[in-house]
């Protein structure tokens, strides 16, 4: 049996498995869809505890004023930049613009979604 805490994050990893490729989600955006208010910190520990080589595009949650929460310059920035990049997304130091990249799932895209089922 999973404990609460597992749960919690293969809900939060599969809610990020939904935002599609050239777009990006804030990590309270995410807590939100995931069914945790307030839990953008939870969203963060859930990404940090991402088992390696699964296929969660971790890279696609942002502060939510588009800000990489990684320091420029870093690997980890240079990492989520080109990945980004690589997918259309645009960014000027440092940051997306939420207004063009922001995932905006409506009620049947989160109702129905096609997605995959996360059960790793």
């Amino acid at each position: 049996m999973k404990s609460a805490i597992a749960k919690r994050n293969h809900r939060i990893w599969a809610t990020i498995c939904d935002i599609p490729a050239g777009s990006v989600a804030s990590y309270g955006q995410i807590a939100e869809i995931a069914g945790f208010p307030r839990g953008a910190r939870q969203v963060a520990y859930a990404l940090r505890k991402l088992p390696d080589r699964q296929s969660v595009p971790w890279y696609r949650v942002i502060t939510s004023s588009g800000r990489i929460a990684f320091d420029i310059g870093t690997p980890a920035f240079e990492r989520q930049s080109k990945r980004l990049s690589q997918e259309g997304v645009v960014i000027l130091n440092g940051r997306v613009d939420m207004a063009i990249y922001r995932w905006q799932p409506d009620l049947d895209e989160l109702l129905w979604k096609p997605g995959v089922a996360w059960d790793h």
